[in-house]
C-alpha cells in the first residue's frame, strides 16, 4: 500500500513517500526532486510536468501555469482578471461555472476548468510514485495553503478524485511542515511549551505560522497570510527594470510581445535566483525579440532598492501572527524557513529583525511540507506504525450558520467555529422548530478572506419538521468542521424529554434508583445539503474525459517509442551492416537490405512522420525478419571464443580433481574416478568436432555451435562429476572397550594406552 504526501505548489511540487522505516523524496523522469507545476496541449497529446516545462515557450499559448491561483474561483473573479490574466497569455473562461481555459488541443478549440487542470497535473504526480515505487498509487495526502477556504479544499478534494487518488488529508501546508519538524525532535519540553515561528514565502504567497511544542504534540496557535505576497511579485520588479533598460539600451518593447515576456519572466526568475547566492547576476536573453540578443548585469543592492516596498510586507504578516497567538517576539524559541522566497537575503534579514533572533536551518526548505505530508499519510495508514503525536491545527476562518428568524426566536445567526477554533471539531445545535428550515453557512469576516472568493460556504435544509400537540419540536444538528477543513451539516434529530430510571450506589454502598428527567433522540431528520462541491454528474464527466486523455497520451507515447525504435535501428543497422556485421550478412541480400534501411530512415522524415503504432511495429518487425540473425551470428561469433574457453577451463579443473593423489579424493572408488574421465574425454571430442565443423561455415551462414550449447555441455559435466567428487568419506566405526584383567589399573583415564590387547579383540578390528 502506498504512502505518498503531495506538496502541491504554484511553481513546482515535491512527492515524498514512507518506506525502509523513513520519509523519501521522488525524483521524476529526468531525475529532478521537484516537478514543475504545469500542463501544456499539443495537437496530438497532453505535456505534463517535465514535459511541459520544455513547451513553456515554443508553445506558451496553451501551456498553463499558476494551478494553484485558479482553483476554487470564477471567470469574473477580480484576481483572476486583474492578476492572473497579467501572467499569462492563456484566455480564461467559464466552464461549469468555474475559471478555466480555452486551449488547442488536438488541432480544436477545447475548454478545462480548474479542477480538471489539478486533476491532470495530479495525475502525473501519482504517475511518477508509480514509477519508483512499482506499484498502484492510491492513499496520499495533499498540503494546501492554510488561506484556502471551503470552496477552494473541495476543488483540491474533487481533482484527486477524478485522479484517481484517495486523498486521507488535506493538510495545511505550514501545519505539514510543523509536523515534519517536532516528530523528529527528541527534547521537546513536556510543560512548558517551545514556540517555533514558521515562515513560508512562497512562489505566489506568503503564510506565517505560529506553533507551540510539547513532548508528543503540536498546538497551531495561529496563523497569517499575505495571499497576493510572492517570488513571482519580485520576479515582477526585476522585469519591469530589465524591460525599461532594454527598451532605453537597445530600443526593443518587451510589452508588445508575449513571447519576448516570458523569456523576460524566466530570465528574472533565474537572476533572482543567482541574486540570493550572489551579489551580482548577468542576465543574457538570446533572440528576446526581432532576432535581437540583450544582456546586462544586476546587483543585489540595486534590486533591494527596487524591491524595497516589497520587504514591509513581509514584517506585517508576521506581526498579525503573533498577535494572534497572543505573543510577543520574545516568546518565540525558534524560527523556522521555507519557500523558496525565503531564499532571498533582504526577506531573511527582515525576518531576524522583527523576530529578534536567529534563523534556524533545521528544514529543507523545498522539501520539508512533502516529507511532512508523507508522515501525516502514514499516521493516518494502517500499515505504517509511527511514533504517537498528535496535531492540533486550526480553522482560518471564523464560521457562522444563520436562518430565518421565527417567532419564538430573536437570534438569526451563530458563530460555529471561531478564529483558532480546532480541527476536526464537531459542534451540537439545538432548534426549536414547526416546520422545515435552512441553515446558511458563510465565514464571518468576508474582507479576511483572499480577494474574490465568495464568502457562501453553503446551505443545509432540515426536512420533515412537524409540530407535536401543536408545540414546536426541539431538534439537534450536528454541525462538523472535518480533518479537511471543510464543513458540513452531518445529521439532524428530533428529542424528547422523558423520565427515565437510573441505578446509583450511594454513600453506604447500596444499590438505589431514582428517576430523573432527560433529552433521548426520538427520530431522525433528513437533511438536504447545497455546497460548493461539483455535482456527481460533473465529476463523472471529468473523470471520463481525464481517463480518454490519459488513454490518447499513452497511445502517442506508445506511438513515438514505436518510431524512434525505428528510426534508431535504421540508423544503427545500416551503419553496422556496412560496418562490423558485413561478414555475417548474406552477399546476396546485403545491397537490398542496405537499401531498405535507408528506405525506412527516409519514409520516417516524409509521409511516414504521422502514422499509427501499427504501422511502425510492422516495418520494424519486416526489418528485423533479416537484421536479427545478423545480430545474433555476429553476437555468436563474439562469445564463442569465450564459452569455449570456459569448457575447456571447467574440464580441465575437474579432470586434475579426478586424477588427484588429494587425500580428500581417496575415498572415492577408481571406477567412478574413471568414469568422470571418460566424460570429460567425451565432452573434448564434441567440442573439437563441433568446432571443426565451424571452421567450413561461413560466417553469414547459421552456425553449427552455439555459445549456448557449450554452457549447456559444461553444465552437464559439472552435473555428472560433482555429485561423485563431493561424496563425504565414510565415519570411521567406533572402538570396542578392551577387557582388563583383575588388578589392571585404568591406565586409560591417566590418558595412557592399554599395554596389551586380547586376541579376540585384534580380529575384531578393522584395517584400512
Amino acid at each position: 500500500m502506498s504512502v505518498v504526501g503531495f506538496d502541491l505548489g504554484n511553481l513546482q511540487s515535491v512527492i515524498s513517500v514512507a518506506r525502509n522505516r523513513g520519509i523519501d523524496v521522488i525524483a521524476n523522469e529526468v531525475s529532478n526532486r521537484a516537478t514543475p507545476s504545469l500542463v501544456s496541449f499539443g495537437m496530438k497529446q497532453r505535456f505534463l510536468g517535465e514535459a511541459a516545462k520544455t513547451q513553456e515557450v515554443s508553445n506558451f499559448k496553451n501551456t498553463v501555469g499558476n494551478l494553484k491561483r485558479l482553483v476554487g474561483r470564477t471567470v469574473s473573479d477580480p484576481e483572476i482578471q486583474e492578476v492572473e490574466q497579467k501572467n499569462t497569455p492563456i484566455k480564461f473562461v467559464d466552464v461549469d461555472g468555474q475559471v478555466g481555459v480555452q486551449v488547442n488541443y488536438l488541432g480544436e478549440q477545447a475548454t478545462f476548468s480548474n479542477v480538471q487542470l489539478i486533476a491532470m497535473y495530479l495525475s502525473k504526480l501519482k504517475e511518477t510514485t508509480a514509477a519508483e515505487l512499482s506499484i498502484p498509487v492510491s492513499d496520499c495526502v495533499i498540503t494546501v495553503p492554510g488561506w484556502f477556504t471551503d470552496v477552494q479544499r473541495r476543488a483540491i478534494l474533487a481533482a484527486s478524485e477524478i485522479a484517481g487518488l484517495n486523498c486521507l488529508r488535506l493538510v495545511n501546508d505550514l501545519t505539514s511542515v510543523a509536523l515534519g519538524y517536532g516528530i523528529t525532535k527528541l527534547d521537546l519540553p513536556e510543560e512548558k511549551p517551545r514556540n517555533v515561528a514558521f515562515v513560508d514565502i512562497g512562489h505566489s504567497d506568503y503564510s506565517v505560522q505560529i506553533v507551540s511544542f510539547i513532548k508528543g504534540q503540536l498546538t497551531v496557535r495561529s496563523a497569517a497570510y499575505d495571499t497576493g505576497f510572492g517570488g513571482r511579485d519580485f520576479d515582477r520588479v526585476i522585469m519591469e527594470h530589465l524591460a525599461a533598460e532594454f527598451k532605453e539600451k537597445f530600443k526593443i518593447d518587451v510589452y508588445t510581445n508575449q513571447k519576448a515576456m516570458l523569456r523576460l519572466r524566466v530570465a528574472a526568475e533565474k537572476c533572482k535566483r543567482v541574486l540570493s547566492a550572489n551579489p551580482q547576476a548577468p542576465v543574457n536573453i538570446e533572440s528576446i525579440m526581432d532576432d535581437r540578443d540583450v544582456s546586462t548585469i544586476v546587483n543585489r543592492t540595486d534590486f533591494e532598492e527596487w524591491a524595497q516596498h516589497l520587504f514591509g510586507r513581509t514584517a506585517d504578516t508576521i506581526h498579525k501572527a503573533l498577535e494572534g497567538a497572543g505573543m510577543t517576539a520574545d516568546d518565540i524559541d525558534a524560527i523556522e524557513i521555507v519557500g523558496g522566497t525565503t531564499r532571498i537575503p533582504a526577506i531573511k534579514t527582515t525576518i531576524s529583525q522583527v523576530l529578534g533572533k536567529e534563523i534556524s536551518t533545521t528544514l529543507n526548505q523545498d522539501e520539508a511540507g512533502s516529507r511532512g505530508a508523507a508522515l501525516q499519510c502514514a499516521m493516518l495508514s494502517p500499515v505504517f506504525k509511527v511514533r504517537d503525536f498528535r496535531v492540533n491545527d486550526i480553522c482560518s476562518y471564523p464560521i457562522k450558520l444563520s436562518w430565518a428568524p421565527t417567532p419564538e426566536e430573536e437570534e438569526t445567526e451563530i458563530v460555529v467555529f471561531d478564529r483558532n477554533n480546532s480541527i476536526p471539531s464537531t459542534k451540537i445545535l439545538t432548534f426549536q422548530r414547526s416546520e422545515p428550515f435552512t441553515l446558511e453557512a458563510s465565514y464571518v469576516h468576508p474582507e479576511q478572506l483572499p480577494r474574490g472568493i465568495n464568502p457562501w460556504i453553503g446551505q443545509f435544509t432540515i426536512k420533515n419538521v412537524e409540530p407535536v400537540d401543536g408545540k414546536p419540536v426541539e431538534i439537534k444538528v450536528k454541525v462538523r468542521l472535518n480533518i479537511h477543513g471543510i464543513l458540513s451539516v452531518e445529521s439532524a434529530y428530533t428529542v424528547e424529554e422523558k423520565e427515565v430510571t437510573e441505578e446509583f450506589t450511594n454513600k453506604d454502598g447500596e444499590k438505589e434508583t431514582k428517576t430523573v428527567k432527560k433529552l433521548v433522540k426520538k427520530a431522525d431528520l433528513p437533511v438536504v445539503s447545497g455546497t460548493t462541491a461539483l455535482s456527481k454528474a460533473v465529476l463523472d464527466k471529468y473523470a471520463e474525459q481525464e481517463s480518454q486523455m490519459a488513454s490518447n497520451d499513452k497511445l502517442i507515447f506508445a506511438t513515438e517509442a514505436a518510431k524512434n525504435s525505428l528510426e534508431e535501428y535504421g540508423y544503427e543497422m545500416r551503419d553496422k551492416v556496412e560496418g562490423p556485421y558485413s561478414a555475417y550478412i548474406d552477399p546476396a541480400i546485403k545491397d537490398k537490405f542496405i537499401a531498405d534501411l535507408n528506405a525506412v530512415v527516409d519514409w520516417i522524415y516524409d509521409e511516414g512522420d504521422d502514422q499509427p503504432k501499427s504501422v511502425y511495429v510492422e516495418k520494424l518487425d519486416a526489418l528485423k525478419k533479416i537484421g536479427t540473425p545478423v545480430v545474433e551470428r555476429y553476437r555468436e561469433a563474439e562469445e564463442r571464443p569465450r564459452a569455449e574457453r570456459a569448457l575447456r577451463a571447467t574440464l580441465e579443473r575437474l579432470q586434475q580433481e579426478a586424477m588427484s593423489s588429494d587425500e580428500k579424493y581417496s575415498h572415492i572408488p577408481a571406477a567412478e574416478k574413471q568414469d568422470i574421465v571418460d566424460r570429460i574425454d567425451r565432452a573434448r571430442r564434441w567440442l573439437d568436432d563441433q568446432l571443426a565443423k565451424q571452421e567450413k561455415v561461413a560466417k553469414h551462414e547459421t552456425p553449427v555451435v552455439l555459445s549456448r550449447d557449450m554452457a549447456q555441455e559444461e553444465n552437464a559435466v559439472v552435473a555428472f562429476a560433482t555429485p561423485i567428487l563431493n561424496k563425504p568419506k565414510p565415519a570411521p566405526k567406533p572402538a570396542e572397550d578392551t577387557p582388563m584383567a583383575e588388578g589392571e589399573e585404568k591406565k586409560e583415564e591417566e590418558g595412557e594406552k592399554p599395554v596389551k590387547e586380547t586376541e579376540e579383540k585384534k580380529d575384531d578390528m578393522d584395517i584400512d
